[in-house]
């Protein structure tokens, strides 16, 4: 069995962790020279861009992490001629957009089935890539699956470093709340999925707990000893821009299809035990 990843990073290099532990060989897209030296570190096989449709004729299964720009998905520029071509018949593609794609939900809940309305160039250009994706998957008859994610955290992405650099930050914005999810339940949800492809499926991969960011610092400091960040209201004309616009989306994000059909669950299924389990990890390093 096969992976082969564009965008190779934080998630992917999560999945491929697990699956070369389960025999699959995996290799990865390098766009330039940090990728490649990180994924041959890793034990890829690092791939130069011009290789990647050709890598794709062999895939089990292919992941694109990599984000939408102006000109579109990368990993759909050039993959999309070979699968839809005949060339490749992976049994399983992945992409992996954003929760942002719904927009503001004033807290209330979204499911898979809730109408996009995205408030962001990035969230527009997600929900663009997914239509690309989505709709190859329906001319080639490929079992592609778009995953809706939320923040993405783990070993050396946390609330851990940001309180240790001084540059964590609690705004309080009543009724504000935010999903997220640990790497780790975020790998093994996609090889949950691997294994049951589905096609044109959409999975939300996301934690039971939605809280507030303000709660999630404040228990991120005292696991460390520390002292939480003063806290600032939302609207406090210091608070920084980029913070204030991503308070605009308010939402809970369910996980429960995710659960009904890929029979996952989340290890970590609140921020509590994600963190202690990140900082566990982090002391057995040093």
């Amino acid at each position: 069995m096969r992976l082969l990843i564009f965008g190779y990073g934080f998630t992917g290099r999560a999945l491929a962790r697990r699956l070369l532990a389960e025999g699959w060989s995996v290799g990865a897209a390098a766009r330039n020279s940090v990728t490649r030296a990180e994924a041959l570190a890793d034990g890829l096989e690092a791939l130069p861009i011009d290789a990647v449709a050709d890598a794709a004729k062999s895939a089990s299964a292919i992941l694109i992490t990599a984000p939408p720009d102006e000109q579109g998905c990368p990993g759909y520029a050039a993959l999309a001629p070979v699968l839809a071509q005949g060339g490749a018949r992976p049994r399983w593609i992945g992409y992996l957009s954003t929760t942002g794609v719904y927009g503001d939900h004033d807290g209330g809940w979204v499911f898979e089935t809730s109408a996009t309305a995205a408030m962001s160039i990035e969230g527009s250009r997600r929900v663009a890539a997914e239509q690309d994706w989505r709709r190859l998957g329906a001319q080639a008859d490929l079992a592609v699956t778009v995953f809706r994610l939320p923040g993405i955290y783990g070993p050396a992405r946390s609330p851990f470093d940001r309180l240790r650099e001084g540059t964590a930050h609690r705004l309080i914005k009543p009724g504000q709340v935010f999903s997220r999810i640990h790497v780790d339940d975020l790998a093994r949800g996609l090889e949950a999925s691997i294994a049951k492809p589905r096609p044109d499926g959409i999975y939300h991969l996301c934690d039971d707990e939605p809280a507030p960011a303000d709660r999630v610092i404040a228990y991120a400091a005292s696991l460390l000893g520390l002292e939480p960040p003063p806290t600032r209201a939302y609207d406090d004309a210091g608070a920084m821009p980029a913070l204030r616009r991503f308070y605009r989306e308010n939402k809970r994000v369910s996980n429960a299809l995710a659960k009904a059909e890929l029979d996952w669950r989340p290890i970590y299924p609140s921020y509590r035990e994600g963190l202690r389990a990140v900082l566990a990890a982090e002391m057995s390093r040093n």
